[in-house]
Order: C-alpha cells, then structure tokens, then sequence
C-alpha cells in the first residue's frame, strides 16, 4: 500500500530531480548547446597519468588524431576521438581538500557557510529547463552529486544509482490502481497546502513542483530512456562492462530524450596507494565508455547540440608517497570539453616538465564555468538572488576562454 510517507519518499528520495522550470531566461549570445553531459571522476585524476603525459612517467603518452596532442597510453580510443577535444592542461585552484574542490569544481564556487550555492546540473535546470517536459531537467547517474542550494529541490539531481536497471517506484504499489493513487496524491496535496498555510515554508512549492513530474514521469512513453536492454549487445558492448561505461550510454539515450544535463561519476581516482595500478583500471572503464559517447553522439547528430565535459575535483602531486601513490594537487590539473561549440583538437594552458606548476595561460574554475555558460547560451555575469535577497551571479567572475570556443 502506498501511504503518504511512502509517496513522500518516493517522491523526494528518488524524484528530487524533477521539477517545472522557473520562469527565469536570459542567453548572452545564440546557444550552440541545449544538452550537457558531465564525465565526474570522483577524487581527483591524476593529470599526467591522463590528460597531460610526461616523458618521465611510467605510463607513457600516446600520440593521438590530433596533430600535436598526446594522451596517457592506456586511453586509445579517446586518442581517436581526440581532434574533437579541447584539453585545458593549466586548470588551477587552491581548495585541495575533496568535499571543497567537489564543491568548487561543481559549482563555480568555493564553499560558503552563508550561501547553498546551485550545482552546474541545476542552473542548467533553471536557465535551459522545458517546463512541459515530463523527463527530469538533471539526472546524476552513479553517484548523488551537488544539490541545487538556494535554485531549491524542484532543481536538484533525480539520482539513478545504477544503470543496471531502470528507475524504481515508477509503477503503482501492490493492490493500488490510478483511482486509488491519484486520491492519495490529493490528499497529499491538501496536506501540504494546509502546511503552506500553516508555516508560510516557500520549501513546500519546489516539492509540489517535484511530485507533478514525477507523477507525469510514471505515465511518460520516454521513461523507457532509462532502459538499457533496449540497445543492441554490440552497441552495450562498445561501451565497456562497467558501470561508468553504461552510465554513458545512458546519458546518450537521456539527452535523445530532451534531458537538459546529465552527471556520470567514475569513482575511485584518490589514488593515494598503488597510482599506477589503480589509473590504469580507471583509464580501462573511461576509455570506451568516453569514446563511443562521443562517436555515437556524432553519428546521432547530437554531439553538435551536446556539451560534454571531464574533470575531477584536483590533480594529484607529481611526486609518489611511500605507498607509491599520488597526493592531492590542486595547483595543476586538467579538464576536458568537447561537442558544441568547442574548438576541438586544441590544448590550452601547459605545465612544467614535472606537472608541478601551471606555466603556461593559468585557468580558474570561474573561468571555465563562465566558458561553458558561454557554450549553453547563458550570461555568465547574470545575477540571481537567494532567499535572503543575497545577489549571486552565474559565475564568480569568470571571462570565457576564447581560444576554446568556436
């Protein structure tokens, strides 16, 4: 039977991620992105174990397509895909901490006790979400990401686990039928409205935004996004046996779907002990399942229309501890991006020999937030304010990188 408690915690544990769309809207320049997706490696990679390859390193670069540019060896097939990457190779911060860099990295921001600040996922929801869209706005596969801070839950990640199987609580509980369901969802919105009255919470309406869509997500033809048994075995194949690979086929099939933003996390890269071993695994679930999204969403003609990014919270110390294993590094690391309006087969930024130090056109997150708000369309220097009427904007005062950009 499904009670209210039941219905709240289907609801707000599995369907945070849903919403109606704020009426907010403003685009600095024509979009050349309506989807991104988010490759999040959990931990923090190893730059020159991956992105930006050093001679003197035991895991040795791999000339690529791209004139140029070389990549860690054990990442082949992205090596292929390579003239349509951009590779910052001077990103830098000073949050070497996991739970601050995460936040960073996933906001823009530094974290402040003061303000929740949104996730990229939920100002994609804000400024690019389709109210009438019956699908959620942010969907975060693998892992829970940020939330939507002070944006509120109608903007934060529906979180999918796993991408073995498809989202749970969609159907009706045992000895329930939709007249039955839909009187229990009345009696739950009057409960709320007469707790709205009651407390004056503003809370209350992004959870009502969040049970209408998901309500009209158990109905909704496009739920079958999520199933995977519907792809070819050669199409599951190509993109590896691992979670991170059907992770990405997944968001494939999500931004077919009109999905707005889509998080998978590869975890695993805080490689205190045994670096080489451990990035060497991790480079075998990231190589396929990176490389068939991007060939895929161009043979859909959707990588044109398509953000997508990789990128961990820091880079790790060019120097192996004891435990032949790599520290957190935030002065030198690397981010990826790659689809719409990305100047593909290009490096930016360079570190030293070592990987140490940035030496070469340093960039900040603000920079690379203000680049990627750039390539969706939006005002980087648009101004928000939180419920305390504190006025934030989309960026900490980031400028878009040019030489990225088409």
């Amino acid at each position: 039977m499904m009670n209210r408690r039941t219905f709240v915690k289907t609801g707000l544990g599995g369907m945070l991620g849903l919403w109606a769309l704020g009426a907010r809207r403003v685009v600095a320049a024509p979009a050349r992105a309506k989807a991104c997706i988010l490759l999040w490696m959990n931990g923090g990679p190893s730059h020159i174990d991956t992105w930006d390859p050093k001679a003197n390193n035991p895991i040795k670069p791999l000339a690529t397509r791209a004139p140029g540019i070389e990549l860690a060896e054990h990442l082949p097939l992205v090596g292929e895909q390579a003239a349509r990457l951009a590779i910052v190779r001077g990103m830098t911060s000073r949050e070497g901490n996991h739970d601050r860099a995460q936040h960073l990295v996933h906001t823009g921001y530094s974290p402040n006790p003061t303000v929740a600040y949104p996730s990229l996922g939920s100002w994609v929801s804000e400024e690019l979400g389709d109210p009438a869209t019956n699908l959620p706005g942010f969907v975060a596969i693998n892992g829970p990401s940020l939330g939507a801070g002070f944006l509120g839950v109608q903007h934060g990640p529906f979180i999918v686990p796993t991408p073995r199987q498809p989202p749970q609580n969609t159907s009706y509980a045992r000895n329930v039928d939709m007249v039955r369901f839909l009187r229990r969802k009345s009696a739950l919105d009057a409960l709320e409205s007469q707790f709205l009255v009651e407390t004056g919470d503003a809370k209350i309406k992004g959870r009502e935004a969040v049970y209408a869509k998901a309500v009209r997500m158990m109905y909704s033809p496009r739920l079958k996004a999520f199933d995977l048994a519907e792809e070819p075995d050669a199409v599951r194949a190509a993109y590896g046996d691992s979670d991170f690979g059907r992770g990405c086929l997944m968001a494939r099939r999500l931004v077919e779907s009109g999905v707005r933003f889509v998080e998978v996390v590869l975890d695993g890269w805080d490689t205190h002990q045994d670096n080489f071993g451990r990035t060497r695994k991790l480079m075998g679930a990231l190589d396929p399942g990176m490389a068939s999204l991007l060939k895929e969403l161009d043979e859909r003609k959707l990588l044109e229309s398509t953000l997508v990014l990789c990128m961990g919270e820091f880079g790790r110390t060019p120097k192996l501890n004891e435990n032949e294993g790599r520290d957190h590094h935030p002065a030198a690391w690397s981010a990826v991006l790659a689809g719409a309006g990305v100047r593909g087969g290009v490096v930016h930024g360079a570190t030293d020999a070592t990987g140490e130090k940035v030496v070469t056109d340093p960039t900040s997150v603000a920079d690379l937030f203000a680049t990627i708000a750039t390539l969706l369309g939006l005002d980087p220097t648009k101004e928000f304010s939180t419920p305390r009427g504190r006025p934030i904007t989309l960026t900490d005062n980031g400028k878009p990188i040019a030489p990225l950009l088409l």
